[in-house]
């Protein structure tokens, strides 16, 4: 009798969105504590997870880079860097006050917000942030300007409720939040107060927008979206919840190693992108595993490349 032939793999199209992975504030960041560890030597401390994604934390762990939560457990003698999310004044003048060596990776978008909220108290107004509680880009925010002068808003019901003198107010938002969410609690806040200054750009950064419109672009034809992004990334939830509201189910996963294949079944097409502080080599990871289990056809979307670029600290290339 003739060997039965294996069943063949079910057919599978990926449908990948571009753009997609790091953007220049990221690839910046990275940089830095690179350069760092190349100009100081190892150890070089970082105060908190340079960026949110964990394989790009434990290979700088394996190149030298220390992370930690305060600047106390920095040593005297070794320079520390400060994340990409930005941190409060206080943190640079008790490095200062201690004659600490640091480094700011803080994203020159999220720093632009900062010179933003510095400029709006100057001018005597008050600012509602749109933003989520606890991220770090809030808390550094939060930290340039006094305290009081400065009133969070997460979401549209809490625009519709803040109490706040009507008169003198200004709002700002976090880079990475859901332009869709962000519209919203914008027009609640300009119904209220309709002289409340806005800002002179948008506050969402690039690469939030252009993520979250990828997938817009791509949701319509899957069945399935896979995220690739660390579940305390901002701009990574994002991109789930964007393929959730247009009816496509969507699943965050770190690596490759968490993709849950019952839920996942056999679709005939799914996307897949990552969010900007994911590396293009978990992108190939995550579609190698698919490959393994399925006839694949790769696709990726028309998209415009990004050309933002940052310069890195003048200390680390002179």
């Amino acid at each position: 009798m003739p060997e039965p032939k294996p069943n063949p793999k079910p057919s599978l199209r990926v449908l990948i969105a571009a753009p997609r992975g790091f953007c220049a504030g990221v690839d910046r960041a990275i940089q830095i504590v690179e350069l760092a560890l190349e100009r100081f030597g190892a150890p070089v401390y970082v105060r908190h997870e340079i960026v949110h994604n964990r394989f790009v934390v434990e290979r700088l762990k394996g190149m030298g880079a220390i992370f930690v939560d305060e600047l106390d457990e920095v040593p005297d003698d070794r320079p520390v860097v400060f994340s990409a999310h930005g941190v409060p004044k206080a943190v640079p003048a008790e490095a200062q006050g201690r004659g600490l060596t640091y480094v700011d990776a803080t994203c020159p978008l999220v720093s632009k917000v900062h010179r933003q909220a510095e400029r709006l108290i100057e001018e005597g107004r008050h600012i509602l942030f749109i933003g989520h509680a606890g991220h770090p880009e809030v808390i550094g925010t939060f930290g340039q300007v006094p305290a009081g002068s400065m009133t969070l808003v997460e979401t549209v019901e809490d625009a519709e409720a803040v109490e706040v003198p009507p008169s003198n107010l200004a709002f700002l938002t976090q880079t990475t939040l859901s332009v869709d969410d962000t519209a919203a609690v914008v027009g609640a806040l300009k119904a209220r107060f309709p002289e409340i200054r806005a800002p002179r750009s948008e506050d969402i950064c690039y690469a939030t927008s252009n993520r979250q419109a990828a997938v817009k672009a791509i949701a319509p034809e899957c069945e399935r979206l896979l995220v690739i992004g660390a579940p305390n990334s901002s701009n990574s939830l994002r991109l789930a919840e964007v393929a959730e509201r247009m009816g496509v189910s969507s699943r965050l996963i770190e690596r490759a190693a968490d993709i849950d294949w019952d839920w996942l079944g056999q679709p005939s097409t799914i996307g897949l992108t990552a969010g900007a502080s994911a590396p293009e080599l978990l992108v190939r990871e995550v579609f190698d595993a698919l490959r393994e289990r399925f006839d694949v056809t790769e696709e990726i979307a028309d998209h415009t490349p990004e050309r933002m670029t940052f310069k890195l600290p003048r200390e680390l290339v002179t």
